[in-house]
């Protein structure tokens, strides 16, 4: 875990991060390891949970097709973190979903959060998967038909997460929005905002990509200001942050969860340094103002 003060460089700038373009990335490796992480600790014996993911995409994604192959994005992704020995266990429950996904050994198909999400689901936990755009649903849908406590939604994620979750007992919502439109950072923070206002126990997992630290860090600001909750940002970069027209790296955000610093820690330090070049990483908790 690399630590340090934050820096503000740039202004905000959109991004399009569409889920099957990038599929199997380092940015995916850091989201989904974290995710299964933060599953396993709600999902050990207790009450039931709810799941909310409020940008889901297709839910599974072919490697080989069209979107996957123009970015090539996976085969320094999920490609060597397949081949690694080095990885840390944090790692351990990703590499052996994508196992199970390609028993041929060739890494074509690879699964998003609602596969991974709807794995780990106890019978009596839900999952609430919501994805605006027509298209990516219905592929979204045929990927986790037949789950009796699966829930599908045509809609938008933002506003659908508010309405979907119930004002008592445990709910997590991921947000890992495409970021092509300038305000979904302030639409974030709004939502986390009026979750926590519906219910005090709900906890949010929210992915971003780092292009540039002052779009991070005025992100992250509006959060410390808007949210009253324990709140920890793990951030890892693959490359110095020198041209803001990149992804040059990403970051997770969660939002009254488990203390979770240490393996987020692990995971972020191992991509940058073995998928990356020049870059770094770091877990640090924020302060609610």
């Amino acid at each position: 875990m690399v630590c340090g003060p934050r820096f503000h460089t740039q202004p905000r700038v959109a991004l399009n991060y569409r889920h099957a373009f990038h599929a199997g990335n380092f940015a995916d490796l850091v989201k989904h390891a974290g995710l299964l992480r933060l599953m396993a600790e709600l999902t050990r014996p207790g009450p039931p949970l709810t799941v909310i993911d409020t940008h889901a995409g297709g839910g599974l994604y072919d490697l080989a097709g069209p979107e996957a192959r123009k970015s090539g994005e996976a085969d320094a992704g999920i490609v060597q973190l397949m081949r690694a020995k080095d990885a840390p266990p944090e790692f351990a429950s990703l590499v052996r979903t994508v196992a199970a996904l390609n028993p041929d050994g060739e890494v074509r198909r690879y699964p998003g959060s609602p596969w991974l999400i709807a794995e780990s689901l106890r019978p009596n936990d839900r999952y609430v998967a919501c994805e605006l755009r027509p298209e990516e649903h219905e592929a979204l849908r045929v990927a986790l038909r037949g789950r009796g406590n699966v829930r599908t939604l045509c809609a938008d994620g933002y506003a659908a997460a508010v309405a979907e979750c119930p004002p008592t007992g445990r709910v997590l919502v991921l947000i890992d929005p495409p970021f092509e439109k300038p305000d979904d950072y302030s639409r974030i923070v709004a939502t986390v905002a009026a979750l926590r206002r519906r219910n005090a126990q709900v906890q949010v997992l929210i992915w971003t990509p780092i292009k540039d630290l002052e779009t991070l860090d005025g992100f992250l600001r509006d959060l410390e200001d808007e949210v009253d909750a324990p709140m920890v940002a793990a951030e890892t970069r693959i490359r110095p942050l020198s041209d803001p027209m990149k992804m040059n790296g990403c970051a997770l955000v969660l939002v009254g969860g488990p203390d979770l610093q240490a393996p987020l820690a692990a995971i972020c330090s191992w991509a940058a340094q073995a998928l990356g070049a020049g870059g770094g990483a770091r877990v640090y908790a924020l302060s609610p103002q």
